[in-house]
């Protein structure tokens, strides 16, 4: 089962204490590329995250996105540093006798002043809510692979079809074939009989180099090889784990093969097909990058 790397998942819950909206994204990657946003309350969480992403989407360029709301302000409060807050108005006060400012906006300055306002969280109750935020994150999770999936299927389709081409370019290489070794036979004999007498050529020693010329002009073996080659490949798809680095690396066979075959053929009709066949293959690398 062919699986995309690419995803998307999404899942929310609120109730009357808060509120959490949670993003899963991903994209193509040779290796796990993680990116974690939780804010503050659940920053403790992300190892968690982690390991939970990369055993249910294993690799890719992925985001996480937790959006967390307090809604009840009883998990929330706001104080002052009072000690702090006096001594900046004392300093400003100072400052503003200094010279000769009678500015009524020292209250205000002293307010803003760093370190002033704190903001209360209440931790113990971000920690009773991770169960549900996790719960919700898991969701989330298992949306995005579910997306994952129907892409796959996309591309097991795209991906057949060009395994499929690149067979019947074969099927039309290997019904070429013995034509083409009768036509070499013929020229090298024609050739021959041009500059050499008949009754001078040695049967024996021009069978010979027959033989050995065609040799070196043979394509069974590499027939043989890319069929096989397809053949895995389709095995490999149809296998339950999704193996994208598997795909490329039987693809990088299946070029070679098709370029020899190219390269021995010696013929101008086989060599068109070739060229079909190659562009085929480019689909299908340009595909399987985003095979997980």
């Amino acid at each position: 089962m062919i699986k995309s790397m690419t995803g998307y998942g999404t899942a929310r819950y609120a109730d009357d204490n808060f509120e959490v909206t949670i993003e899963v994204k991903s994209l193509n990657s040779k290796f796990l590329d993680l990116g974690i946003r939780t804010g503050r309350n659940y920053s403790d969480k992300e190892m968690e995250i982690r390991n939970a992403v990369s055993e249910k989407l294993i690799r890719g360029k992925i985001s996480v996105n937790i959006d967390y709301q307090l809604v009840d302000n009883n998990f929330m409060s706001v104080a002052y540093n009072q000690s702090l807050f006096k001594n900046y108005y004392q300093e400003l006060k100072e400052l503003a006798n200094a010279v000769g400012d009678n500015s009524n906006d020292l209250f205000k300055l002293a307010l803003l002043a760093p370190d002033v306002t704190i903001t209360k969280t209440d931790d113990e109750g971000a920690e009773s809510n991770w169960k549900i935020i996790k719960k919700t994150f898991i969701e989330a999770l298992d949306k995005c692979d579910t997306f994952r999936i129907d892409e796959g299927s996309n591309l097991n389709e795209k991906l057949s079809s060009y395994i499929q081409s690149i067979r019947n370019g074969l099927i039309k290489v290997e019904s070429l074939d013995p034509d083409r070794v009768a036509a070499i036979r013929t020229r090298i004999t024609n050739n021959m009989s041009q500059f050499i007498e008949e009754e001078k050529i040695d049967k024996n020693r021009l069978e010979q180099e027959l033989i050995f010329y065609i040799e070196k002009l043979d394509i069974s073996e590499e027939k043989v090889r890319l069929t096989k080659h397809l053949d895995y490949y389709e095995e490999v798809m149809s296998s339950e784990e999704s193996n994208g680095k598997k795909l490329g690396f039987i693809s990088q066979e299946i070029g070679r093969e098709i370029n020899t075959i190219g390269s021995k053929a010696n013929d101008a009709a086989i060599q068109q097909i070739v060229v079909g066949m190659k562009e085929e293959l480019e689909k299908i690398k340009e595909q399987v990058l985003n095979v997980l």
